[in-house]
């Protein structure tokens, strides 16, 4: 039995919650990832899961022993890594998840440099906007707007996209210029609806002026629930769109789509990179957060960001993740760092959510 072989077949399976997803992601074979689970468990001799015909749970055993296999595992890859030029040179396969209009107008006509500066990166990006299951569908990162609901994974807010409201002309050629928010409630008008894949139906926009808050349904005679295609149904003068700047502007600037309610503000969507907790942060994983950071400070940077390149290495909070490790004096330095922003993200969680919080978010 190779041990290292079998301690990474073991972790895998604690996190996929399945051997059969943890054979998928691993290009091996149900029945070898089941053998050397099970040689590692004579090994140990301990049960380190519980099976039934239907579920996969991990014991208290297994729990434990899962805690520090992955330290292990994550102590041999630096170790690797520090000997060799991957510390210089980041290489390796990396899974990414991103919704599809960040991913179309501003990283994917961003990645020549980005290969340019990493070639040895090898990157799947899954392009949608859909809910991604990060453990199950072994993911090492995914970009996402809105809050993070799922509290368990490890984030860093990357930036914060400015919205606004938009229609094309042909849209108000046909049905007027609206002047109040209101106006798109019980009228003529119409939206475009987005449809959030959780629960499979559109939610009100929350606007504010001065002292006054509205929150608008609209009525819609088209939803959708993919960005690209939200923002070509606006286009198309199928009804108002509520839009991040970065992608209005482009439209704006041709004359495509004209801004509504200039006096109106919407609170700023966050922008969110999130990654399993217990998984090993790895050297290519760094660089391309870093790499987003950067991006999106040129587009939407986030509210009271640190400047580029200087984040806290592994804290558990918005702000995390950073660019490996220096010197042991900088490393302690940023341990401290990671501490202190981890008591405030849990101050933070433990606090009534928002209305804003609350809310459904535009595409991203």
């Amino acid at each position: 039995m190779d041990r290292f072989d079998a301690m990474q077949a073991f972790a895998r399976v604690v996190e996929a919650g399945s051997f059969t997803k943890a054979a998928e992601t691993l290009h091996i074979s149900k029945t070898t990832v089941t053998q050397l689970v099970q040689q590692l468990e004579a090994r140990l001799r301990v049960r380190l899961f519980n099976r039934t015909t239907r579920r996969v749970n991990v014991t208290a055993d297994g729990a434990a022993y899962y805690e520090r296999v992955i330290k292990l595992l994550a102590d041999m890859d630096d170790a690797e890594t520090s000997l060799s030029v991957a510390s210089a040179l980041p290489r390796g396969r990396l899974r990414v998840d991103v919704p599809s209009p960040l991913a179309r107008m501003v990283l994917i006509p961003a990645l020549p440099s980005f290969h340019a500066q990493y070639p040895d990166i090898q990157l799947d990006m899954g392009v949608s906007d859909r809910i991604v299951d990060v453990i199950a569908d072994n993911v090492d990162c995914v970009v996402r707007g809105g809050e993070l609901t799922d509290l368990s994974l490890t984030a860093r807010r990357v930036g914060d996209l400015q919205l606004a409201v938009y229609a094309a002309p042909s849209y108000l050629e046909r049905a007027g210029n609206p002047t109040h928010p209101h106006d798109l409630e019980n009228t003529h008008h119409r939206v475009v609806g987005y449809l959030w894949q959780r629960l499979g139906k559109a939610f009100p926009y929350a606007m504010h002026r001065g002292d006054e808050h509205v929150r608008v349904h609209g009525r819609y005679v088209l939803a959708v629930d993919d960005g690209n295609a939200y923002l070509a149904a606006g286009l198309a003068g199928m009804g108002v769109l509520w839009l991040p700047q970065y992608m209005a502007e482009p439209h704006v600037a041709t004359g495509e789509l004209t801004p509504l309610f200039p006096d109106w503000r919407l609170d700023p969507m966050p922008l969110t990179i999130a990654f399993p907790p217990n998984r090993h942060v790895s050297t290519k994983l760094r660089v391309f957060i870093d790499w987003v950071v950067a991006l999106m400070g040129q587009y939407a940077p986030a509210a009271g960001a640190p400047a580029t390149g200087v984040s806290a290495a592994g804290a558990p909070a918005a702000g995390a993740q950073a660019a490996p490790k220096a010197t042991a004096k900088a490393a302690t330095k940023a341990k401290a760092q990671a501490k202190a922003q981890a008591k405030a993200q849990a101050k933070a969680q433990a606090a009534p959510r928002s209305e804003t919080q609350n809310r459904a978010d535009p595409p991203t």
